[in-house]
This record gives structure tokens, sequence and C-alpha cells, in this order.
């Protein structure tokens, strides 16, 4: 029996990441126990495999070019993937990633698939090098709810949780944020800190009452010693919601989902309806794309792992530098 999602009817009342089932029905499909399945090794892309790759991905070769693709070409490649990939935050325009230990909580479906879901985010998340909060009782970060109204959810979002939302300077931007245009939507809530450690939400939403939002004018921050290559300013997560439509979704096989639903938690997609030029699995539910894939390919832990071991502080064109030569080095290591 395939593992599959049902498109069982959920509500959600919110209040501030406290979620308040009040209607769940179960899963017809549950299973006792299921097992999590070994990520692929990313040493499995040879050499060859991977010249082929991203000369398939980029302008076709001259017949006299070589098909040696070398680490330097890979890096110039991956460079251009991830500034396609990748959105930077709106506040200071750098890449974004889990600074806090992630807390993941998964709602709407069967028990067992929402442990697996979660479960499968921790797992994804170690190998990528990000930290997990292995506390019973930490509080969750990273929220996926399962429903058949998302609308509904997200309206509910928008007059008591609207932090939740992501970055605004406007209401009018508030309010635009608020659609739900995807079967699985993820939104995100990043912060900003500085050279003396100081942490600020990225928002201009001083107060929300009744669903009405006031502005105030962002923070300052303080960086010392600001060069060309480091600017002490870093960027993370704070919160990440994602949204999964289960009336497009129901029936669909779980562990392709969990993959993506692992990937939105841990990076921001800069334009997750688009196939990307790399085999993905953020291209799972783009339609009509020539490089699905039915897990975390060997690109996609290259990039999560550059991605947490890129240096922060860096201006955003070396912190994609970073990203690329992890990508080079762990998909053809050099001899």
């Amino acid at each position: 029996m395939k593992n599959k999602l049902s498109g069982a009817t959920v509500f959600f009342i919110l209040t501030f990441s406290s979620f308040a089932i009040a209607q769940v029905s179960p899963s017809a499909d549950s299973l006792s126990r299921l097992e999590i399945p070994t990520l692929p090794p990313i040493e499995q892309v040879s050499p060859k495999a991977m010249a082929g790759a991203v000369q398939a991905a980029t302008a076709p070769p001259a017949e006299t070019e070589s098909v040696t693709v070398t680490a330097t070409k890979l890096r110039e490649e991956f460079h251009k993937f991830i500034r396609s990939f990748v959105a930077p935050t709106q506040r200071n325009g750098k890449i974004p990633r889990w600074q806090r230990r992630i807390c993941p909580l998964v709602v709407g479906q069967d028990p067992h698939f929402n442990a697996f879901i979660a479960q499968r985010i921790k797992y994804v998340a170690l190998a990528a090098g990000a930290h997990v909060n292995t506390e019973a009782s930490c509080k969750p970060n990273i929220e996926v709810i399962f429903t058949t109204t998302p609308q509904a959810l997200m309206d509910n979002v928008r007059q008591h949780d609207v932090f939740w939302l992501g970055y605004a300077e406007t209401v009018a931007q508030l309010d635009e944020l608020t659609a739900v245009t995807r079967s699985v939507q993820a939104w995100y809530t990043t912060e900003t800190g500085d050279a003396n450690g100081v942490h600020h939400m990225d928002t201009n939403i001083i107060a929300n009452v009744g669903g009405s939002a006031r502005m105030f004018e962002p923070p300052t921050y303080v960086s010392p010693g600001a060069g060309r290559i480091n600017d002490n300013i870093i960027s993370g997560f704070n919160h990440v919601l994602i949204v999964v439509d289960t009336t497009k979704l129901a029936g669909r096989e779980i562990v392709p989902l969990a993959d993506y639903i692992s990937m939105l938690s841990l990076t921001q997609i800069k334009a997750p309806d688009t196939c990307q030029q790399l085999s993905s699995i953020a291209n799972l539910l783009v339609a009509d794309c020539d490089k699905p894939a039915d897990g975390l390919t060997p690109f996609d832990l290259a990039y999560l792992q550059g991605l947490y071991k890129m240096t922060a502080e860096r201006r955003v064109l070396f912190q994609r530098n970073d990203i690329a030569s992890v990508m080079a080095d762990a998909l053809m290591p050099e001899n």
C-alpha cells in the first residue's frame, strides 16, 4: 500500500503559533509505522553525469568544446542557479537560513503522517547542517498545516497572527500576502541581527488590532568594521508557515511531499512555480517541468549544505559564492 494523503477537513483557530483543531477526520490509509527513507548520498553523482547535467541546463556547447566541466565552471553555473533559486530577504537583501534551532509541528493528517513529516524535516535539517531543537516541549517555529480551507485559514492569520505573513511595508502588501495561490504555499518571517547581537523581526508592523495593522519605521543596525565582503549583519528565519491544500493533493504519495515540505522549511525559494534548471524536489509541483524529482536530489542536498555552511555575515554576492563552492566541491571533488 502506498503512503498517501487524505483529504481530511481541517479548520484552525490561530493565536500566535497556537493551533486549535476544531474538526479533523482521520486518514483511511493510516499506517502503524512509517520508516524514514535514506537520503541519497551526494557522492552518487559522477563527474561525467555532473557535466551532462550542467551542460543540459545551459546553452548547447560547440562541437569542439570539451565535455569536461571543471570545478571553476561548476561554481559559475551553480552561482547562476543560486541567484535564480533562493530569495534574499527584503529587509537587507541577504540570504536567510535558520540561525535558531528548528522545532517543526505538523497537523491536519493522520498522526502517523504528521509525525513522519515532522521527523523528515528534522532529518533533512541535520543532513544540511541546521540545528534541531530536541526538547519535547519546544515552541514550534516551523508549522505545517493540512487543510481543505487554506484561504479561510490565512484570513484568520491576517486577523490574529499578521506577523506570520512575512515582510510588508504597507497594509496593502499584507493583504496581498494573505492570498493563497498554490497547493503548497510557504510564508516566511525573517529576522535581522547586528554586530551587537541585537535581533529584530523583519517587519514594519508595530501592532495588529482586529486585523488593522499599524506600521512603523524599521530599526537601524550597528555594523562596525563593515567592508566590501562582510557587513556583520545576519539574516535568519524567525518562523515558517506552510499550508497544504488537501483538496488539490489528496492521494499524493507522502514521501516526495515530505521532502518538498522539508526544502520549503529550510530555504525560501524565489520562484516556486518555475521549473528549476537542475533536477530538484522544488520541481515536484511545477506543471510541465522536464526536470522532475520524486525526492531530494544530490543537487538539493549540496545546496542545503552550502546554505548552512556559508558565512552569514557576508554580503549576498559572497554568500552565493560560498554556497556555489560547497556545491561544486561536494558534487565534483577536485583530485
